[in-house]
């Protein structure tokens, strides 16, 4: 599993979970995504595989440091983006759908320029 928007999808959700709930467990995540729990357990080893988790006894599922920064760096992303459109006037539904689109494929470069623009426009 290479760094993909699969993977980063997944770490994004592993974050926005135990934000949310504390522990996260495979179950957990294939509730959320509406995924099958076969094709969750697949995608959690070949995170493991590469570093991005790891998995206790109890299978609770934690990011490492290499997982972390993807998880932040992608959700950051999302809600950045979101709170742009939504302060240009879409509606929110619509925002968070889109910045999870965007989210994965903008350049640094057009994110960046995006949230200076909303930054000296939007943000005060």
């Amino acid at each position: 599993m290479q760094k993909t928007e699969s993977t980063e999808n997944y770490l994004e959700r592993i974050y926005m979970l135990r934000e949310e709930k504390g522990n996260v467990r495979s179950i957990d995540i294939a509730h959320a995504l509406n995924f099958s729990k076969p094709s969750v357990s697949n995608a959690v080893k070949k995170l493991a595989e590469k570093g991005y988790i790891t998995v206790d006894g109890d299978h609770n599922l934690f990011l490492t440091s290499k997982g972390e920064g993807i998880a932040t760096r992608i959700y950051k992303r999302h809600c950045d983006l979101a709170n742009l459109f939504m302060a240009l006037g879409v509606s929110e539904e619509t925002a968070y759908a889109d910045a999870c689109m965007i989210e994965h494929d903008i350049s640094e470069e057009t994110y960046q320029c995006l949230l200076a623009h909303y930054n000296s426009h939007f943000k005060k």
